[in-house]
């Protein structure tokens, strides 16, 4: 299997990701460094990358191609934005970055920055439409996208870093500091004609590491029990509670906020004041993180080169088959599971009277039913919600996610712990056992006519007559061990469903 070495040279950090290509256009990423160089710092005086700037930037760079060698990378593509776009010494420099570390620089431009990151946006989240802000170093990027195509963007010569060192005047206090970046960036707001098109039920996307930090901030705040930062949903009140404890906070202090990266403590408030004063001009009431931008595009592009056509279809299915590669697990027995447990969901709508946005959170505990194995055998039901509940599942909500893991955790015996439940509070209630058990046990069954493995049940009828549920199989040869472990479920489906199990 390939491996390829992504470098983003941004104008506040650099960072290299290791993704390993799984095959069938999937890829995993399997190691993350990360520096923080500020390549952008103090270029707006003479437009110049400063010699401290750039030998940081040689000494990283060269750490990052060793760690390549010694993983084994099979080639390193490597992208400049803003500050290197912008630097009039831009050629000598990445002139010496290929003298010194053997690495080729290619240097993007906006329109390719922006398209990029808007790739990395829709091949991961299932939302056709949205506005993105993306906040980087040295450059701030909106793109508004609907029916899956860019329809406009726009690039702003100010970043965190940069507007630190703009607006960085030791006279004036952190929070005059940020209501000056607010009103400058809400006239630069006011030059873009085309955001008045944008619908205002339009979702704001989030991208960038100041999001992630916000992200992480409030996971502490509200003791949020989900580690995944990608596709968290940020109340707009939360954000403004956690900007106005920000802005008035010296940087040392910044420094101790559990959640913020001591790196980007200096640079914080300029980049919230950029959120503050988008949410009030756009009039957002909530907005949706993306934990994936600029690099991942590059990786969707690597891995599926059709995505530099159209994007994904259906983000969900490709994430859970990437995951499925990803955990060795029997693909074939799979999606036997996956079609069984399908069927006896919309055959038996009649009983459970799920809506459809619930076949999403069975297919999902389908899909990875199995890949608590990779773990042990022993109660690897446990280790598939485990597994699920910290995967990077795309397309679906946290809530699907939480959901489908505990759905999972019942696919051998219905195991639900009121202690695991009660942890997770805040994104399912005490309603959504019941819907976790039913689901659960369609699972079980819908595994357990697979048990072999070998798709000896093709399908299934059910009629409901009486106190009893007919399932009448349809095989394609001797299914006696599947049927007799589908029977074993029948005590847990009388629980859930009120009704006798007989499978034919």
């Amino acid at each position: 299997m390939e491996k390829i070495g992504i470098i983003d040279l941004g104008s506040n950090s650099a960072r290299l990701v290791i993704v390993e290509m799984l095959g069938d256009g999937h890829f995993m990423v399997v190691d993350e460094l990360k520096e923080s160089v500020r390549l952008g710092q103090d270029m707006d005086r003479d437009g110049f990358l400063k010699p401290q700037r750039v030998t940081e930037t040689i000494k990283t760079l060269k750490m990052f191609k060793r760690l390549c060698d010694a993983s084994d990378v099979d080639r390193i593509i490597a992208v400049a934005t803003a500050a290197v776009r912008r630097a009039k010494n831009q050629r000598s420099f990445l002139d010496e970055i290929q003298a010194t570390c053997g690495v080729k620089v290619a240097v993007l431009s906006e329109e390719e920055e922006a398209t990029l990151v808007y790739r990395g946006v829709i091949n991961s989240m299932d939302l056709p439409k949205g506005i993105i802000l993306e906040i980087g170093g040295g450059s701030t990027k909106i793109i508004y996208y609907n029916r899956r195509s860019i329809l406009h963007y726009a690039t702003l010569a100010f970043g965190a870093v940069t507007l630190n060192d703009l607006f960085n005047d030791e006279g004036v206090s952190p929070k005059e500091q940020t209501q000056k970046i607010e009103e400058f960036f809400t006239e630069q707001f006011k030059k873009i004609e085309w955001l008045s098109e944008v619908d205002e039920d339009t979702p704001m996307i989030g991208v960038g590491g100041s999001f992630r930090n916000l992200y992480k901030m409030n996971k502490i705040v509200r003791k949020y029990p989900l580690n995944v930062v990608h596709n968290y949903t940020f109340l707009t009140e939360d954000f403004r509670s956690i900007y106005e404890m920000v802005r008035v906070l010296d940087v040392e202090k910044r420094k101790r906020i559990r959640g913020l990266s001591p790196n980007r403590a200096d640079i914080m408030p300029a980049a919230l004041a950029i959120v503050k004063a988008f949410t009030d001009y756009m009039h957002v009431e909530q907005f949706t993180i993306g934990g994936c931008g600029l690099r991942e595009g590059i990786m969707f592009n690597q891995a599926l080169p059709q995505t530099l056509e159209r994007p994904i279809s259906d983000v969900l299915s490709y994430s859970l088959g990437t995951l499925v590669r990803f955990y060795g697990c029997d693909i074939s027995h799979m999606e036997n599971v996956v079609h069984l447990s399908i069927q006896l969901f919309k055959q038996l709508r009649v009983l459970h009277k799920f809506p459809r946005v619930y076949l999403k959170v069975l297919k999902i505990a389908a899909s990875l039913h199995d890949c608590g194995l990779r773990v042990r055998y022993y109660n690897n039901q446990m280790h598939s919600r485990y597994m699920i509940l910290n995967s990077a599942i795309f397309g679906a909500t946290h809530r699907e996610i939480v959901l489908a893991a505990f759905v999972a955790g019942c696919h051998r015996k219905e195991d639900l712990s009121p202690a695991d439940w009660a942890r997770y509070k805040d994104i399912v209630t005490d309603e959504d056992i019941d819907i976790v058990k039913k689901l659960g046990v369609l699972l079980r069954i819908g595994e357990s006519l697979d048990r072999s493995g070998k798709g000896m049940v093709k399908g299934i009828n059910c009629d409901v007559l009486g106190d009893s549920v007919i399932m009448k199989t349809e095989l394609a040869g001797e299914a006696s061990l599947e049927i007799r472990q589908a029977l074993a479920a029948g005590a847990e489906f009388k629980r859930a469903f009120k009704k006798n199990l007989e499978i034919l």
